[in-house]
């Protein structure tokens, strides 16, 4: 999900698979538009209406000599343009199946590039009545399953096919492990589907190989309230990778997302696929940099010490915020209130039930279950009225092949409001967030965390560079299946970096 840290350090990645999907991300799809076949060939309309949506590549081209970026603009096709966030074109055999996604009803890159008014609203209706009630048949020696994730030796499958087959780094140094208790936090929120969590075994053996899941839930999408399916965890099994998966996986968790009468789909990818609604960068700020640098993920710059690292990237013992104190039960109907008005503020947000806020943020102890997610408010002393909130979620990076440390502990920004928002002063938003996010970062801190993690969506730019986070050298895009609008603001600028004139845009995490 992230990408890397002062060029060099690195967190897992979300590689991207047969089909061009990032393997941690599919949109759900099987209708077909009849699109014709477009040629290997891009109009320029479209290659620079790509490049604005892609501004580590744009980014890439300025620093290069006009005539050799001119060159090499000419001479990329579209898998180059859709999977290129480097000219290095590590991603292009990713890109066979490019043709799979024009039959899927997503925005056409071309509708960008139209410079049209975007008209808002689905793309296809569908006609319940026309869905087939059984899948399409899998190869020879496989079969579908539905997890039952109430059943812990199910729910133990689904964690080791993630954990030795899901997203990895570039260079195989992490990957995400995604604990038990972080998977039945992830997929069995309010209202989830049993039928929405599909497998692939292998029939003799009956060894889970392959996988994808979605939840439900609603957005807002500049007002307009929408039911989707947030679909995660596309994962196959490293040998199979070359059996054509992917789309048939998709296929699939579609059609039961049509037969229970949902539609629209979101999903996010860290490859351009078509067409982003909105793309946001990470940033990762150290908490323990020496661990850092010994895993791999963090570089000591040129002309520095590790000792004037440690000391750059030092915290505070204790937090400033006064009424500062852990989320509880009671607290909920507050934070919904606070969080609701806040959420509205964006093009792209999620619309939260009071069951959902308990759900996402409300840490309940139990036996055998680790924590994922922190929560914390903030009291007014003399009122008592929940001014702030802030949160942080778990998901550790397993370090692959090294002697001293097994695994990297990430924190990553949640969600968060805070009153200030309200007064329609920026300079007072930017002050009250740094505070608040200064104490999440000791808070976490003291949660033995290595690093947390925030992408430039919600008000984040206000904060990312003063509280010493560093830049990824990639995008996180987010997409929405079979629903068309305008493109918002994902808080970067052209040259890649928080803007806060860019935000408002996006106010939905994915895990």
């Amino acid at each position: 999900m992230s990408d890397q840290k002062d060029s060099k350090g690195k967190t897992p990645q979300r590689p991207e698979n047969e089909s061009g999907s990032a393997s941690g991300d599919g949109a759900t799809g099987s209708g077909n538009d009849n699109r014709s076949n477009e040629s290997k060939t891009v109009p320029k309309n479209v290659a620079e209406s790509l490049i604005e949506m892609n501004p580590a590549l744009k980014n890439e081209l300025v620093s290069m000599d006009k005539d050799k970026a001119a060159n090499a603009l000419r001479n990329m096709d579209i898998s180059q343009l859709l999977t290129g966030l480097s000219m290095g074109g590590k991603n292009q055999k990713d890109m066979a199946s490019y043709k799979f996604w024009q039959t899927q009803p997503v925005p056409r890159f071309d509708d960008q590039a139209a410079k049209a008014p975007i008209a808002q609203g689905p793309i296809k209706i569908i006609k319940p009545d026309e869905v087939s009630k059984t899948p399409d048949p899998l190869l020879e020696g496989f079969e579908w399953c539905t997890l039952d994730l109430t059943n812990e030796t199910e729910l133990r499958e689904l964690y080791e096919l993630l954990n030795n087959h899901y997203v990895e780094d570039d260079n195989a140094m992490f990957r995400f492990s995604y604990s038990q208790s972080f998977l039945h936090w992830a997929l069995m929120s309010p209202g989830w589907k049993k039928e929405w969590h599909v497998g692939v075994r292998a029939t003799k053996s009956r060894k889970l190989v392959a996988s994808i899941c979605g939840v439900p839930t609603e957005l807002r999408v500049r007002g307009e309230r929408i039911k989707v399916t947030e679909i995660n965890f596309l994962c196959i099994h490293k040998k199979l990778r070359s059996k054509r998966l992917t789309p048939v996986l998709i296929k699939e968790i579609t059609r039961r997302c049509y037969v229970n009468g949902i539609f629209q789909a979101i999903y996010t990818g860290g490859v351009i696929l078509p067409t982003p609604v909105s793309s946001c960068r990470y940033y990762h700020r150290a908490l323990d940099w020496l661990k850092l640098y010994e895993v791999g993920f963090s570089p000591l710059p040129h002309g520095s010490t590790k000792a004037r690292q440690i000391t750059k990237n030092h915290l505070p013992s204790n937090t400033s915020t006064p009424g500062l104190r852990a989320m509880e039960v009671k607290d909920i109907d507050a934070v919904y209130d606070l969080l609701e008005r806040y959420m509205r503020r964006f093009d792209l947000n999620q619309a939260f039930t009071r069951d959902e806020i308990e759900h996402w943020l409300v840490y309940k102890e139990q036996p055998g279950k680790e924590q994922v997610v922190w929560s914390y408010v903030v009291e007014d002393p003399e009122t008592h009225k929940i001014t702030d909130f802030v949160s942080f979620y778990n998901l550790e990076s397993t370090v692959i092949d090294n002697p001293k440390h097994e695994a990297v502990r990430a924190a990553y920004l949640y969600y968060y409001a805070t009153e200030t928002a309200f007064t329609d002063n920026t300079k007072a938003l930017k002050d009250r967030l740094l505070v608040l996010m200064n104490d999440a970062l000791i808070l976490a801190k003291q949660a033995h965390f290595d690093v947390f993690n925030a992408l430039t969506l919600h008000d984040n730019p206000l904060f990312l560079e003063q509280l010493k986070f560093g830049a990824g050298d990639g995008q996180l895009h987010f997409y929405l299946y079979n629903y068309r609008t305008a493109p918002v603001p994902g808080g970067i600028n052209d040259k890649n970096l928080p803007d806060e004139k860019k935000m408002g845009g996006v106010g939905i995490v994915m895990l």
